[in-house]
């Protein structure tokens, strides 16, 4: 477990959120799934919702859907200039989308495209850090990127955010690389797929994968069957409106 009451420190992902077409629905989804408790926000934010475990920020769902770019767990990567890191984004080849803006007091956010065609959010943090609870059951425990041309994404992630890039011995035949900070934290990887879209992906931890798949499927979503691996028990979950996370619980013993 670790709560988070300070800004992460640079390239951390730090928020995620995800815009759906019933609100409702998905806390219903979500809250079955993970336990989770709402703060739902104004209508004119689009309703935008704090998913809350014991009372401190997850995540957040959001009325505010278009459905032209389809339905994901957007990932906010932290930084402590969102305008210095746009601008790095376009000098290493990738595109901001959404220019950097303020959030009322709460921060300030853009949202970028890598060049393989992932996005990826910045979050600046003032009044709002981002989630306040990781690594524990019911919030976040990891996000890698998955693309099918995965040596122009390591090139971009490590100009920008200063990452080194390291194999992982734990994976043979895998074309995968840990991300880390220049203080040695892994943040994530980078999981190079044959004919794969790129896309950031979201896995939260729970205490039971088998079971949140159970409870998944009995809320409305689909889910593969828990799979183990060799850092734990995991599973790909499809939410009522088509967005994809993965759950996964501790090995063994």
């Amino acid at each position: 477990m670790s709560t988070v009451s300070t800004n992460q420190p640079e390239g951390t992902p730090t928020w995620i959120d995800l815009g759906v077409p019933d609100l409702d629905r998905a806390m219903d989804f979500y809250g079955a799934v993970f336990g989770w408790e709402f703060d739902v926000g104004p209508e004119e934010y689009g309703r935008y919702t704090m998913c809350l475990l014991r009372g401190r920020k997850v995540a957040a769902l959001s009325a505010m859907h278009d459905p032209s770019v389809g339905t994901f767990w957007n990932v906010y990567l932290a930084t402590p200039d969102c305008d210095r890191t746009a601008r790095l984004v376009r000098e290493n080849g990738g595109t901001v989308p959404m220019e950097p803006m303020d959030v009322m007091d709460q921060g300030r956010m853009a949202l970028v495209r890598d060049p393989v065609g992932a996005q990826v959010g910045l979050w600046q943090g003032r009044a709002h850090v981002g989630c306040e609870l990781v690594n524990e059951p019911g919030a976040l425990l990891r996000n890698d990127l998955v693309t099918a041309d995965p040596e122009p994404a390591r090139a971009f992630y490590a100009a920008v955010f200063g990452f080194t890039l390291d194999g992982n011995p734990d994976l043979p035949g895998m074309d995968f690389t840990f991300l880390r900070r220049p203080d040695g934290h892994e943040i994530g990887g980078i999981m190079g797929v044959p004919g794969a879209p790129s896309a950031w992906g979201t896995l939260f931890e729970v205490a039971d994968a088998d079971d949140a798949v159970r409870r998944a499927r009995e809320a409305g979503g689909t889910a593969a069957d828990p799979q183990d691996f060799v850092y734990g028990r995991t599973a790909d979950v499809t939410d009522p409106f088509g967005a994809v996370f993965t759950v996964g619980s501790p090995p063994a013993g």
